[in-house]
Protein backbone atom coordinates (compact mmCIF):
# COMPACT_ATOMS: atom_id res chain seq x y z
CA UNK A 1 0.00 0.00 0.00
CA UNK A 2 1.55 2.99 -1.11
CA UNK A 3 1.75 6.23 1.60
CA UNK A 4 -0.08 9.20 1.59
CA UNK A 5 1.58 12.15 2.47
CA UNK A 6 -0.07 15.54 2.68
CA UNK A 7 2.74 18.59 2.19
CA UNK A 8 2.37 21.54 4.25
CA UNK A 9 0.65 24.38 2.73
CA UNK A 10 1.71 27.63 2.79
CA UNK A 11 -0.52 30.75 2.81
CA UNK A 12 0.87 34.19 2.19
CA UNK A 13 -0.66 36.63 5.40
CA UNK A 14 -2.70 39.51 3.87
CA UNK A 15 -2.99 42.79 6.04
CA UNK A 16 -6.61 44.36 6.42
CA UNK A 17 -6.02 46.91 3.67
CA UNK A 18 -5.35 43.50 1.59
CA UNK A 19 -8.19 42.11 2.76
CA UNK A 20 -10.39 44.91 1.52
CA UNK A 21 -9.29 45.65 -1.55
CA UNK A 22 -10.28 41.81 -2.25
CA UNK A 23 -13.43 42.12 -0.55
CA UNK A 24 -14.58 45.46 -2.72
CA UNK A 25 -13.38 43.09 -5.92
CA UNK A 26 -15.87 40.61 -4.77
CA UNK A 27 -18.26 43.21 -3.89
CA UNK A 28 -18.30 44.42 -7.99
CA UNK A 29 -19.29 47.84 -7.14
CA UNK A 30 -21.27 47.69 -3.83
CA UNK A 31 -19.98 49.42 -1.38
CA UNK A 32 -18.23 48.11 1.70
CA UNK A 33 -20.53 49.51 4.19
CA UNK A 34 -22.86 47.18 2.54
CA UNK A 35 -21.54 44.22 4.33
CA UNK A 36 -22.42 46.16 7.94
CA UNK A 37 -24.81 44.31 9.65
CA UNK A 38 -27.55 46.90 12.08
CA UNK A 39 -28.48 45.20 14.53
CA UNK A 40 -32.50 46.09 16.18
CA UNK A 41 -30.46 48.66 18.59
CA UNK A 42 -29.48 50.27 15.75
CA UNK A 43 -25.88 50.09 16.40
CA UNK A 44 -24.00 49.14 13.72
CA UNK A 45 -21.43 46.01 13.62
CA UNK A 46 -19.15 44.95 10.89
CA UNK A 47 -17.67 41.75 9.06
CA UNK A 48 -13.78 42.57 10.18
CA UNK A 49 -12.35 42.57 13.69
CA UNK A 50 -8.72 42.49 14.98
CA UNK A 51 -8.39 39.84 17.92
CA UNK A 52 -9.02 41.61 21.12
CA UNK A 53 -7.47 40.51 24.53
CA UNK A 54 -10.53 40.20 26.70
CA UNK A 55 -10.95 38.44 30.42
CA UNK A 56 -13.47 35.40 29.76
CA UNK A 57 -17.03 36.09 30.32
CA UNK A 58 -17.94 31.95 30.62
CA UNK A 59 -19.89 29.93 32.99
CA UNK A 60 -20.21 31.05 36.51
CA UNK A 61 -18.92 27.47 37.30
CA UNK A 62 -16.65 24.78 35.60
CA UNK A 63 -17.52 21.91 33.45
CA UNK A 64 -20.11 21.78 30.67
CA UNK A 65 -23.84 23.81 31.35
CA UNK A 66 -26.84 22.00 32.77
CA UNK A 67 -29.01 20.13 30.49
CA UNK A 68 -33.03 21.04 31.82
CA UNK A 69 -36.04 19.97 31.04
CA UNK A 70 -39.13 21.77 31.57
CA UNK A 71 -41.72 19.67 33.82
CA UNK A 72 -44.83 21.41 32.77
CA UNK A 73 -47.68 19.03 31.80
CA UNK A 74 -50.86 19.84 33.63
CA UNK A 75 -51.03 16.22 34.44
CA UNK A 76 -48.92 15.29 37.81
CA UNK A 77 -48.65 11.46 36.78
CA UNK A 78 -47.67 11.94 32.78
CA UNK A 79 -45.36 14.51 33.98
CA UNK A 80 -43.39 12.88 36.25
CA UNK A 81 -43.43 9.95 33.45
CA UNK A 82 -41.59 12.46 31.50
CA UNK A 83 -39.02 13.56 34.27
CA UNK A 84 -37.83 10.72 34.73
CA UNK A 85 -37.65 9.34 30.99
CA UNK A 86 -35.69 13.10 30.37
CA UNK A 87 -33.26 12.39 33.34
CA UNK A 88 -32.31 8.47 32.45
CA UNK A 89 -32.24 9.87 28.65
CA UNK A 90 -29.60 12.74 30.23
CA UNK A 91 -30.63 15.40 31.54
CA UNK A 92 -29.58 16.52 34.79
CA UNK A 93 -32.22 19.09 35.61
CA UNK A 94 -35.71 19.99 36.35
CA UNK A 95 -37.50 23.21 35.49
CA UNK A 96 -40.76 23.83 37.56
CA UNK A 97 -43.75 25.22 35.52
CA UNK A 98 -46.94 26.18 37.25
CA UNK A 99 -49.63 26.78 35.70
CA UNK A 100 -50.35 30.30 35.47
CA UNK A 101 -47.11 31.38 34.80
CA UNK A 102 -45.65 33.48 31.56
CA UNK A 103 -43.66 30.63 30.92
CA UNK A 104 -46.08 28.25 30.97
CA UNK A 105 -47.89 29.12 27.51
CA UNK A 106 -51.05 28.23 29.00
CA UNK A 107 -50.44 24.32 30.30
CA UNK A 108 -47.65 23.99 33.38
CA UNK A 109 -48.53 22.14 36.86
CA UNK A 110 -51.21 22.70 39.11
CA UNK A 111 -49.36 24.88 42.09
CA UNK A 112 -50.25 22.02 44.62
CA UNK A 113 -48.03 20.35 46.92
CA UNK A 114 -49.88 17.01 46.24
CA UNK A 115 -49.14 17.68 42.42
CA UNK A 116 -45.20 18.68 42.78
CA UNK A 117 -44.88 15.56 45.16
CA UNK A 118 -46.61 13.49 42.41
CA UNK A 119 -44.32 14.87 39.24
CA UNK A 120 -41.04 14.23 41.55
CA UNK A 121 -42.06 11.07 42.65
CA UNK A 122 -38.95 8.93 41.69
CA UNK A 123 -36.82 11.91 40.96
CA UNK A 124 -33.72 11.58 43.29
CA UNK A 125 -33.96 15.77 44.38
CA UNK A 126 -29.82 15.33 45.52
CA UNK A 127 -28.43 14.41 41.92
CA UNK A 128 -30.08 16.88 39.95
CA UNK A 129 -30.52 20.59 40.13
CA UNK A 130 -33.94 22.12 40.42
CA UNK A 131 -35.71 25.46 39.42
CA UNK A 132 -39.07 26.57 39.77
CA UNK A 133 -40.16 28.93 37.35
CA UNK A 134 -41.19 32.65 38.36
CA UNK A 135 -44.69 32.40 39.31
CA UNK A 136 -46.61 34.98 41.94
CA UNK A 137 -47.59 31.85 44.28
CA UNK A 138 -44.38 30.63 44.31
CA UNK A 139 -43.62 30.56 47.86
CA UNK A 140 -46.18 27.62 47.57
CA UNK A 141 -43.92 25.16 45.35
CA UNK A 142 -41.16 26.22 48.01
CA UNK A 143 -43.05 25.27 50.99
CA UNK A 144 -44.03 21.89 48.95
CA UNK A 145 -40.25 21.01 48.27
CA UNK A 146 -39.14 21.68 52.00
CA UNK A 147 -42.84 19.16 53.05
CA UNK A 148 -41.01 16.78 50.33
CA UNK A 149 -37.29 17.36 51.03
CA UNK A 150 -38.10 16.08 54.67
CA UNK A 151 -40.48 13.61 54.06
CA UNK A 152 -37.55 11.62 52.28
CA UNK A 153 -35.04 12.60 55.05
CA UNK A 154 -33.37 14.96 53.00
CA UNK A 155 -31.55 18.51 53.71
CA UNK A 156 -33.83 21.27 51.76
CA UNK A 157 -31.09 23.86 52.25
CA UNK A 158 -28.07 21.78 50.97
CA UNK A 159 -30.36 20.73 47.61
CA UNK A 160 -29.19 22.22 44.15
CA UNK A 161 -31.81 24.59 43.92
CA UNK A 162 -33.09 28.21 42.64
CA UNK A 163 -36.03 29.42 44.11
CA UNK A 164 -36.91 31.76 41.34
CA UNK A 165 -38.57 33.86 43.63
CA UNK A 166 -40.02 36.76 41.34
CA UNK A 167 -42.93 39.05 41.36
CA UNK A 168 -41.94 41.82 38.89
CA UNK A 169 -42.13 39.45 35.75
CA UNK A 170 -45.40 38.37 36.72
CA UNK A 171 -46.65 41.92 37.65
CA UNK A 172 -45.64 42.86 34.24
CA UNK A 173 -47.71 39.81 32.49
CA UNK A 174 -50.64 40.03 34.43
CA UNK A 175 -50.75 43.87 34.59
CA UNK A 176 -51.85 43.55 38.32
CA UNK A 177 -49.72 43.19 41.72
CA UNK A 178 -51.05 41.39 44.57
CA UNK A 179 -51.09 43.15 47.60
CA UNK A 180 -48.99 46.19 48.52
CA UNK A 181 -45.64 46.09 46.97
CA UNK A 182 -43.57 47.66 49.23
CA UNK A 183 -44.81 44.77 51.61
CA UNK A 184 -43.89 42.44 48.55
CA UNK A 185 -40.30 43.66 48.56
CA UNK A 186 -39.79 44.02 52.53
CA UNK A 187 -40.43 40.30 52.55
CA UNK A 188 -38.54 39.31 49.91
CA UNK A 189 -35.46 40.79 51.73
CA UNK A 190 -36.45 39.04 55.19
CA UNK A 191 -36.84 35.78 53.41
CA UNK A 192 -33.47 35.84 51.55
CA UNK A 193 -31.88 36.60 55.11
CA UNK A 194 -33.62 33.61 56.30
CA UNK A 195 -32.66 30.77 53.73
CA UNK A 196 -29.13 32.39 53.85
CA UNK A 197 -29.05 32.41 57.48
CA UNK A 198 -30.46 28.56 57.53
CA UNK A 199 -27.36 27.77 54.94
CA UNK A 200 -29.43 27.60 52.10
CA UNK A 201 -27.27 28.52 48.70
CA UNK A 202 -29.44 28.56 46.11
CA UNK A 203 -30.06 31.47 43.95
CA UNK A 204 -33.67 33.09 45.83
CA UNK A 205 -35.32 36.08 43.33
CA UNK A 206 -34.72 35.64 39.84
CA UNK A 207 -34.53 38.74 37.00
CA UNK A 208 -36.27 37.14 33.95
CA UNK A 209 -35.82 38.39 30.81
CA UNK A 210 -38.22 35.89 28.79
CA UNK A 211 -41.40 37.81 29.42
CA UNK A 212 -40.08 40.88 28.13
CA UNK A 213 -37.97 39.08 24.88
CA UNK A 214 -41.70 37.18 23.90
CA UNK A 215 -43.50 40.15 23.97
CA UNK A 216 -41.29 42.45 21.20
CA UNK A 217 -38.16 43.26 23.01
CA UNK A 218 -34.81 43.94 21.75
CA UNK A 219 -31.36 42.59 23.02
CA UNK A 220 -30.98 45.57 25.15
CA UNK A 221 -34.66 46.24 25.79
CA UNK A 222 -34.36 42.71 27.39
CA UNK A 223 -30.98 42.96 29.62
CA UNK A 224 -32.06 46.64 30.44
CA UNK A 225 -35.04 45.22 31.76
CA UNK A 226 -33.45 42.00 33.71
CA UNK A 227 -30.99 44.65 34.87
CA UNK A 228 -33.04 46.80 36.56
CA UNK A 229 -35.37 43.83 37.91
CA UNK A 230 -31.97 42.55 39.64
CA UNK A 231 -31.23 45.94 41.25
CA UNK A 232 -34.71 46.12 42.63
CA UNK A 233 -33.96 42.31 44.59
CA UNK A 234 -30.68 44.03 45.43
CA UNK A 235 -31.94 46.88 47.23
CA UNK A 236 -34.72 44.79 48.92
CA UNK A 237 -31.95 42.52 50.47
CA UNK A 238 -29.52 44.67 51.18
CA UNK A 239 -32.37 47.04 53.03
CA UNK A 240 -33.28 43.77 55.03
CA UNK A 241 -29.38 43.62 56.65
CA UNK A 242 -27.52 41.41 53.51
CA UNK A 243 -24.59 42.47 52.08
CA UNK A 244 -23.89 43.54 48.88
CA UNK A 245 -22.41 40.07 48.12
CA UNK A 246 -24.71 37.99 49.83
CA UNK A 247 -27.38 39.97 48.36
CA UNK A 248 -25.91 39.36 44.68
CA UNK A 249 -25.17 35.84 45.16
CA UNK A 250 -29.08 35.66 45.63
CA UNK A 251 -30.12 36.93 42.78
CA UNK A 252 -30.18 34.48 39.32
CA UNK A 253 -30.88 35.46 35.91
CA UNK A 254 -32.92 33.88 32.85
CA UNK A 255 -32.39 35.37 29.24
CA UNK A 256 -34.36 34.32 25.77
CA UNK A 257 -31.79 32.96 23.17
CA UNK A 258 -33.15 33.00 19.25
CA UNK A 259 -31.76 32.11 16.12
CA UNK A 260 -29.69 35.46 15.45
CA UNK A 261 -26.51 33.62 16.59
CA UNK A 262 -23.66 36.10 17.46
CA UNK A 263 -25.83 38.71 18.55
CA UNK A 264 -27.53 35.95 21.18
CA UNK A 265 -24.14 35.00 22.58
CA UNK A 266 -23.22 38.71 22.78
CA UNK A 267 -26.30 39.05 24.52
CA UNK A 268 -25.27 36.76 27.50
CA UNK A 269 -21.66 37.71 27.64
CA UNK A 270 -22.79 41.38 28.03
CA UNK A 271 -25.16 40.59 30.73
CA UNK A 272 -22.45 39.32 32.61
CA UNK A 273 -20.50 43.06 31.92
CA UNK A 274 -23.57 44.83 33.00
CA UNK A 275 -24.16 43.03 36.24
CA UNK A 276 -20.37 43.52 37.12
CA UNK A 277 -20.53 47.04 36.55
CA UNK A 278 -23.53 47.46 38.53
CA UNK A 279 -22.57 45.89 41.26
CA UNK A 280 -19.00 48.33 41.22
CA UNK A 281 -20.87 50.98 41.28
CA UNK A 282 -22.43 49.73 44.48
CA UNK A 283 -18.84 49.28 45.95
CA UNK A 284 -18.10 45.77 45.34
CA UNK A 285 -14.93 45.10 43.69
CA UNK A 286 -14.85 41.73 42.90
CA UNK A 287 -18.39 40.99 41.80
CA UNK A 288 -19.71 37.45 42.37
CA UNK A 289 -20.38 34.93 39.29
CA UNK A 290 -23.19 35.82 37.56
CA UNK A 291 -25.78 32.58 37.16
CA UNK A 292 -27.65 32.41 33.57
CA UNK A 293 -30.21 30.28 33.04
CA UNK A 294 -31.35 30.32 29.28
CA UNK A 295 -34.16 29.10 27.30
CA UNK A 296 -34.68 28.64 23.35
CA UNK A 297 -36.80 31.29 22.37
CA UNK A 298 -40.48 30.80 22.29
CA UNK A 299 -40.92 33.79 19.97
CA UNK A 300 -39.32 32.38 16.85
CA UNK A 301 -40.99 29.14 17.49
CA UNK A 302 -43.31 28.52 13.87
CA UNK A 303 -46.62 26.48 14.03
CA UNK A 304 -46.52 26.12 10.39
CA UNK A 305 -43.74 23.57 8.94
CA UNK A 306 -42.64 23.08 12.63
CA UNK A 307 -39.97 21.22 11.96
CA UNK A 308 -37.92 24.48 10.55
CA UNK A 309 -38.19 24.84 14.63
CA UNK A 310 -35.29 22.53 15.03
CA UNK A 311 -33.11 24.41 12.93
CA UNK A 312 -33.91 27.92 14.85
CA UNK A 313 -33.34 25.69 18.43
CA UNK A 314 -29.97 24.35 17.37
CA UNK A 315 -28.55 27.65 16.27
CA UNK A 316 -30.72 29.39 19.94
CA UNK A 317 -28.82 25.75 21.68
CA UNK A 318 -25.46 26.98 20.05
CA UNK A 319 -25.46 30.54 21.27
CA UNK A 320 -26.30 30.03 24.47
CA UNK A 321 -23.45 27.19 24.87
CA UNK A 322 -20.97 29.97 23.12
CA UNK A 323 -22.14 32.55 25.40
CA UNK A 324 -21.98 30.87 28.77
CA UNK A 325 -25.08 29.76 29.64
CA UNK A 326 -25.02 27.75 32.82
CA UNK A 327 -28.04 26.06 32.16
CA UNK A 328 -30.28 25.35 29.17
CA UNK A 329 -33.59 24.59 28.03
CA UNK A 330 -34.62 23.78 24.64
CA UNK A 331 -38.35 24.19 23.57
CA UNK A 332 -39.84 21.10 21.82
CA UNK A 333 -40.12 21.67 18.40
CA UNK A 334 -44.16 21.88 18.59
CA UNK A 335 -44.53 23.65 21.45
CA UNK A 336 -46.36 25.82 19.78
CA UNK A 337 -49.22 23.49 18.48
CA UNK A 338 -49.50 22.20 21.55
CA UNK A 339 -48.25 20.17 24.93
CA UNK A 340 -45.04 18.17 23.52
CA UNK A 341 -45.24 14.61 23.12
CA UNK A 342 -42.51 12.29 24.19
CA UNK A 343 -40.77 11.93 21.00
CA UNK A 344 -40.58 15.65 20.85
CA UNK A 345 -39.35 16.45 24.14
CA UNK A 346 -36.24 13.79 23.65
CA UNK A 347 -35.36 15.61 20.47
CA UNK A 348 -35.00 18.76 22.81
CA UNK A 349 -33.02 16.67 25.59
CA UNK A 350 -30.82 15.34 22.83
CA UNK A 351 -30.22 18.11 20.68
CA UNK A 352 -27.57 19.52 23.84
CA UNK A 353 -26.43 16.42 24.77
CA UNK A 354 -24.97 16.12 20.75
CA UNK A 355 -23.72 19.74 21.33
CA UNK A 356 -21.89 19.06 24.45
CA UNK A 357 -20.65 15.41 23.81
CA UNK A 358 -20.28 15.12 19.92
CA UNK A 359 -19.60 18.70 19.62
CA UNK A 360 -17.84 19.24 22.54
CA UNK A 361 -18.87 22.80 22.35
CA UNK A 362 -18.95 23.33 26.56
CA UNK A 363 -15.10 22.63 26.43
CA UNK A 364 -14.34 26.29 26.66
CA UNK A 365 -15.11 28.23 29.04
CA UNK A 366 -16.18 31.07 26.75
CA UNK A 367 -15.02 30.33 22.97
CA UNK A 368 -15.88 33.46 21.90
CA UNK A 369 -12.99 35.34 24.12
CA UNK A 370 -10.34 37.30 22.35
CA UNK A 371 -12.82 37.27 18.94
CA UNK A 372 -12.62 41.02 17.90
CA UNK A 373 -16.06 40.53 16.52
CA UNK A 374 -17.89 39.08 18.75
CA UNK A 375 -16.46 40.91 21.68
CA UNK A 376 -17.38 44.36 19.95
CA UNK A 377 -20.63 42.85 19.18
CA UNK A 378 -20.51 42.15 23.53
CA UNK A 379 -19.76 45.85 24.00
CA UNK A 380 -22.10 47.54 21.77
CA UNK A 381 -24.80 44.99 23.43
CA UNK A 382 -24.09 46.16 26.64
CA UNK A 383 -23.97 49.64 25.69
CA UNK A 384 -26.92 50.05 24.63
CA UNK A 385 -28.56 47.55 27.16
CA UNK A 386 -26.75 49.87 29.86
CA UNK A 387 -28.59 53.39 28.16
CA UNK A 388 -31.90 51.28 28.77
CA UNK A 389 -31.01 50.33 31.74
CA UNK A 390 -30.29 53.76 32.96
CA UNK A 391 -33.85 55.01 31.03
CA UNK A 392 -35.75 52.56 33.34
CA UNK A 393 -34.07 54.13 36.37
CA UNK A 394 -34.54 57.52 35.71
CA UNK A 395 -38.43 56.23 35.27
CA UNK A 396 -37.72 55.32 39.37
CA UNK A 397 -37.12 51.48 38.64
CA UNK A 398 -38.58 48.90 36.82
CA UNK A 399 -41.97 48.74 38.96
CA UNK A 400 -42.89 52.64 38.35
CA UNK A 401 -41.97 52.41 34.66
CA UNK A 402 -43.95 48.99 34.08
CA UNK A 403 -46.91 50.72 35.84
CA UNK A 404 -47.08 53.85 33.74
CA UNK A 405 -46.25 51.98 30.64
CA UNK A 406 -42.71 53.53 29.58
CA UNK A 407 -41.21 49.90 29.02
CA UNK A 408 -43.90 48.47 27.65
CA UNK A 409 -44.28 51.97 25.14
CA UNK A 410 -40.99 51.07 23.79
CA UNK A 411 -41.48 47.53 23.39
CA UNK A 412 -44.43 47.75 21.39
CA UNK A 413 -42.34 50.03 19.21
CA UNK A 414 -39.70 47.54 18.73
CA UNK A 415 -42.19 45.00 18.45
CA UNK A 416 -44.25 46.82 15.44
CA UNK A 417 -41.11 47.75 13.83
CA UNK A 418 -40.53 43.88 13.86
CA UNK A 419 -43.72 43.50 12.11
CA UNK A 420 -42.96 45.93 9.65
CA UNK A 421 -39.82 44.27 8.57
CA UNK A 422 -41.39 41.00 7.80
CA UNK A 423 -44.50 42.67 5.87
CA UNK A 424 -42.07 43.78 3.56
CA UNK A 425 -40.28 41.06 2.94
CA UNK A 426 -36.53 42.22 4.54
CA UNK A 427 -37.53 39.78 7.24
CA UNK A 428 -37.64 36.30 6.14
CA UNK A 429 -38.99 32.80 8.35
CA UNK A 430 -38.22 29.92 6.54
CA UNK A 431 -41.30 27.31 6.28
CA UNK A 432 -43.51 30.38 6.80
CA UNK A 433 -42.68 33.43 4.64
CA UNK A 434 -40.17 31.16 2.33
CA UNK A 435 -40.57 28.09 1.25
CA UNK A 436 -44.02 27.55 2.88
CA UNK A 437 -45.53 23.35 2.82
CA UNK A 438 -47.86 23.43 0.06
CA UNK A 439 -50.04 21.70 2.99
CA UNK A 440 -49.13 20.86 6.66
CA UNK A 441 -48.15 17.63 8.20
CA UNK A 442 -50.00 16.45 11.36
CA UNK A 443 -47.88 16.69 14.51
CA UNK A 444 -48.21 14.65 17.56
CA UNK A 445 -48.97 16.25 20.40
CA UNK A 446 -50.28 15.53 23.89
CA UNK A 447 -54.06 15.81 24.83
CA UNK A 448 -54.36 18.74 27.02
CA UNK A 449 -56.31 21.65 27.14
CA UNK A 450 -54.79 25.29 26.99
CA UNK A 451 -55.69 28.39 29.16
CA UNK A 452 -55.35 31.38 29.02
CA UNK A 453 -54.31 33.74 32.40
CA UNK A 454 -56.69 36.24 32.77
CA UNK A 455 -54.97 39.37 35.08
CA UNK A 456 -56.29 38.73 38.91
CA UNK A 457 -57.74 41.30 40.58
CA UNK A 458 -54.64 43.40 43.05
CA UNK A 459 -53.67 47.24 44.37
CA UNK A 460 -51.50 48.11 41.37
CA UNK A 461 -51.69 47.65 38.02
CA UNK A 462 -49.54 48.22 34.96
CA UNK A 463 -50.33 47.94 31.05
CA UNK A 464 -49.92 43.83 30.60
CA UNK A 465 -47.08 42.45 28.44
CA UNK A 466 -48.62 39.88 26.89
CA UNK A 467 -46.66 37.24 25.37
CA UNK A 468 -46.84 36.87 21.78
CA UNK A 469 -45.32 34.87 18.74
CA UNK A 470 -44.39 37.37 16.30
CA UNK A 471 -42.04 37.96 13.37
CA UNK A 472 -40.64 34.46 13.02
CA UNK A 473 -43.33 32.60 13.88
CA UNK A 474 -46.87 31.37 13.40
CA UNK A 475 -49.00 34.15 14.45
CA UNK A 476 -47.11 35.95 11.56
CA UNK A 477 -47.37 33.36 9.00
CA UNK A 478 -50.88 32.32 9.01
Amino acid sequence: MTALTIEAIEFPEVDEAGWRARVEKGLKGRSFESLVTTAEDGFGYGPLYGRRTAAPLGRATSGPWQIVQRVDDPDPARANQQALADLEGGANGLSLVFAGSASAHGFGLPMEAEAIARALDGVDLSMISLRIEPHMDARVAVDALRSLAKTRNQTFETLALDLCLDAVGPFAFTGSFPGAESDFRAHAGRATKGLRASGFTGRVAEADGRLYHDAGATAAQELGAVLATALYYLRAMTDAGLSVPDAASAIGFTLSVDQRQFEQTAKLRALRLLWAKLLESCGEDAPSATRIHAETSWRMMAAMDPHTNILRATIAAVAAGTGGADSLAVLPYTAPLGLPDRAARRLARNLQIILQEESFLALVADPAAGSGSIETLTDLTAEAAWNEFREIEAEDGIIASLKTGALQSRVMDARLERQRRLEDGKTVVIGASLYPLESERDHAILAADRSDLAASDGEMRCKPLRLHRLSETSEASR
